[in-house]
């Protein structure tokens, strides 16, 4: 009868679990249009969701001001300057009007006096023609991008607004249905909050160093709309591998082809050694200070990122490739005899520092463990 009991009952687990995974796809389905939205609340309750506890904890603030404030500091201090730049880009671009006889003229003339020195030919006009055919549709794709701004905007505000108000009630539900013991709960949300802080917060830093020192290139070597560029050259330092060169080398590129050799050059060698430079120490001493996250997750978790979620891809692609990498560690270190694996990924060093609570059962068992004598 217990076992007939048992086994009506799991049956009903899984047909209840089959129904959250149907309901759970279909909404998927169709929210994934404002997934960046959900992502972008996600991030940044990961980032003030501090705030919240503080404010209502040690200043008696209601949930729904206290959520309220935070949301309109998010708004003020994060999301507006976001989406001014994002305008003042395609308000600059909508204004520039691509003529491609006269690019394809100048790349002509610039390959004919490289071939006139060089005594053989290596280019010819159509190989050439797919230069300008490159830039034809930009304006036509950062126009259909505005709308979806804007909506998943207005999704970050309200998702992030519900999330505070409701903050110990879902963390509780995360914690309730995470099939681990209470140790590695604790590590899967400290490593979770780490990664996400030092790619929310070690990004956009990343950005303003390397597009002020872009700037200052920009500038000295003439370059025209040189703020324009350099805001550029700031969102490219989410590309992996080629990173920022995908601005200043074109750049450089093209005021060799328009005759300015010397600036050309020089552009392209301080890209080279100045703007990438900046790059790698300041990548690597943000990282270093906000978690120790190792360059290959970083690098492979961004080009899986991006193609699944879009700009919030640079933060939830190194965490997914993190938490796989971490619940992998988590099998060998409780399943595998003999495995010297630690259930850590990127924080090792901080993590270590963590106090992380103990079961009181344990605690109990221990003490009936310690002989009367001691």
């Amino acid at each position: 009868m217990i076992e007939q009991t048992n086994k009506k009952n799991n049956t009903h687990k899984y047909i209840l679990i089959g129904f959250i995974l149907l309901l759970g796809l279909i909404i998927f389905r169709y929210t994934r249009p404002y997934m960046s939205g959900f992502l972008g609340a996600a991030t940044l309750y990961i980032i003030v969701n501090g705030q919240q506890k503080y404010l209502t904890k040690k200043l008696n603030f209601k949930k729904s001001l206290s959520a309220l404030l935070i949301v309109l500091e998010v708004l003020i201090f994060i999301l507006l300057p976001l989406t001014g730049i994002t305008f003042l880009v395609i308000d600059t671009f909508s204004g520039i009007t691509i003529d491609p006889e006269a690019i394809l003229r100048q790349v002509n003339d610039f390959v004919d006096s490289l071939e006139e020195r060089l005594g053989f030919n290596f280019f010819t006009p159509e190989n050439l023609a797919i230069i300008p055919r490159a830039g034809s549709n930009l304006l036509q794709v950062l126009g259909n991008s505005v709308y979806s701004f804007v909506i998943n905007i207005i999704v970050i505000l309200f998702v992030l607004y519900y999330m505070l108000f409701s903050n110990d009630e879902f963390e509780r539900a995360i914690r309730e249905i995470l099939p681990f013991k209470e140790e590695n709960k604790q590590i899967l949300a400290e490593e979770t909050r780490l990664i996400i802080q030092a790619n929310a917060i070690g990004i956009p830093l990343l950005a303003i160093i390397q597009g002020f020192f872009a700037y200052l290139g920009y500038l000295f070597f003439g370059v025209e709309n040189a703020i324009l560029y350099a805001i550029l050259t700031a969102f490219a330092t989410i590309l992996p591998i080629i990173g920022t060169m995908i601005v200043w080398a074109p750049i450089s590129i093209g005021m060799m082809i328009g005759g300015d050799l010397v600036n050309g050059i020089g552009l392209l060698i301080y890209g080279f050694f100045i703007i990438g430079g900046v790059d790698n120490v300041a990548r690597f001493l943000l990282q270093k200070k906000l978690a120790d996250i190792h360059p290959l997750i970083t690098v492979f978790g961004v080009l899986i990122g991006i193609p699944m979620f879009g700009f919030w891809g640079v933060i939830f692609g190194p965490l997914i490739l993190s938490l796989f990498i971490l619940f992998f560690n988590m099998y060998r270190h409780e399943y595998v005899a003999g495995s010297k694996a630690e259930p850590r990924v990127t924080t090792r060093d901080r993590t270590k520092k963590m106090k992380i609570p103990v079961n009181p059962a344990k605690k109990k068992r221990k003490k009936k463990d310690v002989p009367e004598s001691e």
